[in-house]
């Protein structure tokens, strides 16, 4: 009888950041300023790897991939930027963890796309001499599916998990997207098992795509102490410190919602440390590469200085055309001149 009377939760209401219209005001247009430099970044950053044949090389390859999870990762900006003023900010229960899914695997995936940029770091600097043979056109194709394929297993393994569950009192989520924590709060039953078994996924998760990245990086720094010349050591440093900024900034927010014990509890907290992994960090990554990195400053000002040529050609020519034109109706008039005349 009990089971009965409750009703099944067909879909989830979001308090969103604020209520109080001075600060959404502000949050939409901080937001929609963060998203279109998020958009405008990456894909320019797409554009360009794709575009210039001296970027054709597997750092920027797994580069590219990078900024596409990036662009993914920020499509829960729409939704939030049209939640803001909404007087009812739900979502379908479908929704909810088709949201939740995708948030998942492209966080996944970005964690583990660079541990295979670490990878590449280390053969770079520790092994140059095989670096083409080795990381060849398969090899990265391979790095960059085995991202995907871990995502999408994980993702697939604690959204069942979550959506399993008996969803049959509050319908009020305490967030701004679908996340795990506020959504065990609402279930109707012990979450405790799950909640450890959580704990155990964003662990290994991390421990691996984290050892990677940090086995790498002990051998590209006894590498780099070998260098004789400060030049070389320079080069080294420079190839290093973009992904470090990355990974740094990606794995410290992730680790202090995912994994710090009593994270649950604060989930005040967590939505400020959310907005900025799944809003700020996809518009900062491609402005760490194109500011640290000579490659891809060179890149766009070279496209930069083509599409200026480009266009004093166009101008040039339109000029040209303009000019040939008066030429020849200024000649056609003083015929008619000349024949009248006669």
């Amino acid at each position: 009888m009990e089971d009965k009377n409750q009703t099944e939760v067909t879909e989830f209401l979001f308090l969103g950041l604020t209520d109080h219209l001075h600060h959404q005001i502000v949050l939409f247009v901080m937001l929609l300023f963060v998203y279109v430099v998020t958009l405008r970044g990456n894909v320019g950053m797409i554009i360009l790897i794709w575009t210039d044949a001296r970027l054709h090389t597997p750092m920027y390859f797994f580069l590219s991939h990078l900024s596409f999870v990036d662009i993914c990762s920020s499509s829960i900006a729409p939704k939030m930027l049209c939640d803001i003023f909404a007087e009812k900010k739900g979502i379908s229960f479908m929704g909810c963890a088709t949201q939740m899914w995708f948030s998942g695997f492209f966080v996944v995936s970005e964690c583990f796309l660079l541990a295979s940029m670490a990878y590449d770091h280390y053969m770079a600097i520790c092994k140059p001499l095989l670096y083409t043979l080795i990381m060849s056109q398969r090899v990265c194709v391979q790095l960059v599916m085995g991202p995907y394929a871990m995502a999408f297993i994980s993702s697939m393994t604690y959204m069942t998990l979550t959506f399993l569950l008996p969803f049959c009192g509050s319908n009020i989520i305490n967030h701004f997207f679908c996340d795990i924590s506020p959504l065990l709060s609402l279930a109707c039953a012990d979450t405790s098992m799950i909640q450890l078994v959580f704990l155990y996924l964003a662990g290994f998760i991390g421990i691996l795509s984290g050892l990677i990245i940090m086995v790498s990086y002990v051998c590209i720094l006894v590498a780099i102490l070998k260098i004789q010349t400060a030049g070389g050591r320079q080069k080294a440093f420079s190839t290093c410190s973009s992904h470090l900024a990355v990974v740094s900034i990606l794995y410290g927010t992730l680790f202090f919602i995912y994994v710090w014990p009593g994270s649950t509890s604060s989930l005040n907290i967590n939505k400020v440390i959310s907005l900025f992994y799944t809003v700020v960090i996809p518009m900062l990554n491609p402005l760490i590469y194109s500011l640290r990195n000579k490659k891809v400053k060179n890149a766009f000002r070279r496209n930069f200085e083509r599409k200026n040529s480009l266009m004093v050609l166009v101008i040039h020519s339109s000029a040209m055309l303009y000019h040939r034109c008066w030429f020849i109706m200024c000649s056609k008039k003083n015929a008619g001149l000349r024949i009248n005349s006669f």
